[in-house]
Parts: structure tokens; sequence; C-alpha cells
């Protein structure tokens, strides 16, 4: 005899809290504050669903669900009366030239 089971607990958003509010761990875009839901399902139909404790990051473009204190700073403003300087790509924040990765978002320069 045997037994074949196809389900599994994912994490889907329940609404958006705050558009923009973080940047990505993952991928650096923009990333939501969000609350979410666990949803358990069996055979691919929802059966149970759980509301999140507290919101979390969302980013829309990588799908990946992160607590807020993970999230990146903001990018800082940009200020122009600096002089033409090295400046992160995916940012734009203001980087030494000695530097490999942004220190902002972490994406390498």
């Amino acid at each position: 005899m045997f037994f074949f089971f196809a389900g599994g607990l994912e994490q889907q958003v329940r609404q958006v809290l705050k558009s923009g509010a973080g940047r990505c761990i993952s991928c650096g875009s923009r990333a939501d504050l969000v609350g979410y839901e666990k949803v358990l399902k069996l055979f691919f139909v929802p059966v149970w669903r759980s509301p999140g404790k507290e919101p979390a990051m969302y980013c829309d473009n990588c799908k990946l669900f992160f607590p807020q204190s993970y999230s990146f700073p903001p990018p800082p403003q940009i200020d122009p009366s600096l002089p033409d300087v090295l400046r992160c790509r995916f940012c734009n924040g203001v980087v030494e030239p000695d530097f490999s990765f942004c220190p902002f978002c972490g994406s390498a320069l």
C-alpha cells in the first residue's frame, strides 16, 4: 500500500501596508511592507489559512519574503554640489574607489 501526498505550506501576500518601504536583500529592487498569511495546501487546494504574526517585506521581483529588520537602508539623497565621484549603479550611493561592494545595497561595483 502506498500513500501519495502532494501539499505544502506557503506564504501569500494579504495586503500591501507600505509600497517601496525598503530594498530586497536578494536582488536589490524595491520591496513592499506587507501583511501576509500562511496557507496550507493539500493537492494544490488551499485548506487552511493563518495570519502572519508581524508585517514582513516582500519583493515582487524575486518573490522573497524577509523580516523588516533585514531590509537595506534607503539609498542616500543625491547632492548635486558633489563633484564627479564613484557611484553605485544600482542605488546611486557614493562609494570609495577602493570598495568592491556598495555599502548601501551590497551589489558588486
